[in-house]
């Protein structure tokens, strides 16, 4: 054990310290004037976040895992498929409620929902996390009746097009980026591990020849769900859109006499967000999976190093990334907003390594496909593509216009690519592109962009502008991982014309005739 937490201190350490160091090299620069205390805090922060990846991970490969796992084979070999259905909307229901990402943005914009305060941030919540049940069961039946991904995908991004322009019809326009941004953070670090291992477990128990692909597409089919959830919630939300309240980003608000508040919020979120599954996971299996005790045991320490990595993570993150990320945009929009579209770039190059759920995804996908598709070009393409959809992220901050402009093209290309891929790359294509929009993209990257976007536009305008950063996240992975899908057919094409010619050419005294 102790062998395997030290490896997964190394990969937090590699995945960390690039934008750790970034970040610390620009507060150094006229570009950036943080003071000691921000300074330190940002440092000790990293610490945190190096340590909350480490137990994190191990903690995913040890319980969240195997419990997604056990659900997908033993509810599936039960051959009940009500029940199956059923236990996978609650689930969906409640790791959505787990996911810290999404009570990070809910609190950001718990003011214009429905309710006000704590009820519009419940409310989202809620809504976000029926869309996921609804969603996951619509993804299980795919994999039950073998239905394509591709059209499934293609209908449901329709739909949400149309929705959008329901939405401008209705005057919540400036909602739309929010929207899309709910289906971002949906799929974070522990909502990736149990899904993922859903999949599998129920492709692997159905069989057929496409296992390997029914493996994926899961967490694609539950990022689409919150973001309709949320659009039909926003036709509900009162009035207009006022000015954005930035004060959440004090730096003041986290350290110092606050400092024990913020821990025991964020244990408070943790544990009661944990129980819910635990409490579920518990009924299944005195009902149902009837696991041995050695599996349990191991599923409990499993969740105990989670609760302690998430703690770890969150605080590090409220503490450390969220204010310096919002304080490092307003002063590098104030001095060069042309520059904060390059520094977004290697910002968001850097930033996907430090998100957990990634690496979960990279390393299923390398065991999935037998080493078809390699950790290390998953890592590459995901980490060109949140560069580029950051960076496009800060351009239309800096010129203010719609985020239909990258989206609507955007998708109709990844969507095209589709066609020409094998299908496979285009699952795990759309799963990556949940994933690589995690927590550190939802509290460090989105309040970059909201900082700049209060230097440069205002605050009236950041639901319009500055949100929709995370929407960018999801989506441009997709475009990049079925490149890499259609280099590999290309490449495969190439070596088979190669060999054919070979075979064509040799000489016929080569060729052995048998009478």
């Amino acid at each position: 054990m102790l062998k395997i937490l030290l490896s997964k201190f190394k990969e937090a350490v590699i995945s960390v310290l690039p934008v750790t160091i970034i970040v610390l090299i620009i507060s150094f620069t006229p570009l950036a004037n943080l003071t000691t205390t921000e300074t330190v805090a940002f440092a000790l922060s990293a610490v945190g976040l190096i340590v909350g990846i480490a137990l994190f991970n191990l903690g995913a490969d040890l319980a969240m895992t195997p419990m997604g796992g056990h659900v997908g084979t033993g509810l599936t070999k039960s051959k009940k498929v009500l029940i199956l259905l059923s236990v996978c909307f609650v689930m969906g229901l409640l790791i959505t409620i787990a996911e810290p990402d999404l009570s990070v943005l809910a609190e950001q914009v718990k003011d214009i929902m429905p309710g006000g305060a704590t009820v519009g941030k419940w409310l989202l919540i809620i809504t976000v996390g029926v869309g996921v049940g609804i969603f996951l069961v619509i993804a299980i039946l795919k994999i039950v009746f073998h239905k394509d991904l591709s059209m499934l995908i293609m209908f449901f991004y329709l739909m949400l097009f149309a929705l959008c322009a329901i939405m401008a019809e209705n005057g919540k326009f400036g909602l739309i980026p929010l929207s899309f941004d709910s289906g971002g953070v949906t799929t974070g670090p522990i909502t990736v591990p149990f899904i993922m291992a859903l999949g599998v477990g129920i492709s692997a128990t159905i069989g057929g020849r496409d296992a390997n692909e029914n493996s994926f597409g899961l967490i694609a089919l539950c990022s689409v769900g919150p973001i309709i959830a949320v659009m039909a919630l926003s036709l509900m939300t009162k009035g207009e859109l006022g000015a954005y309240d930035t004060t959440i980003y004090d730096i003041g608000n986290y350290i110092g006499s606050h400092f024990g508040h913020t821990i025991l919020d964020t244990v408070k979120e943790v544990a009661l967000a944990l129980a819910l599954i635990v409490a579920f996971f518990l009924i299944l299996q005195f009902t149902i999976l009837k696991l041995p005790k050695q599996k349990l045991i191991q599923i409990a320490i499993g969740i105990g190093y989670t609760f302690f990595g998430l703690v770890i993570f969150l605080v590090a993150v409220k503490v450390g990334f969220m204010p310096i990320g919002f304080k490092m945009g307003t002063q590098i929009a104030a001095n060069s907003p042309t520059l904060l579209v390059v520094l977004g770039f290697i910002l968001g190059m850097v930033v996907v390594l430090a998100e957990p759920a990634v690496h979960v995804l990279n390393k299923q996908v390398e065991e999935i496909t037998n080493g078809g598709v390699k950790k290390i070009e998953m890592l590459v393409a995901l980490s060109v593509a949140v560069g580029i959809s950051i960076g496009l992220s800060a351009l239309r901050m800096i010129f203010k216009f719609s985020i239909l402009y990258y989206l609507v093209p955007g998708y109709l290309i990844s969507l095209g690519l589709s066609f020409f891929v094998p299908k496979i790359y285009t699952a795990i294509a759309f799963d990556s592109g949940g994933v690589a929009s995690g927590p550190l993209t939802s509290s460090f990257i989105l309040p970059l962009v909201i900082g700049a976007c209060e230097t440069v536009q205002g605050t009236s305008n950041i639901y319009g502008f500055a949100f929709g950063v995370v929407a960018m996240v999801a989506m441009t992975p997709l475009i990049t991982i079925q490149i890499l899908g259609f280099k590999a057919v290309m490449s495969s094409k190439v070596r088979a014309k190669i060999t054919m010619r070979r075979i064509l050419a040799a000489d016929d005294e080569q060729i052995i005739y048998f009478k």
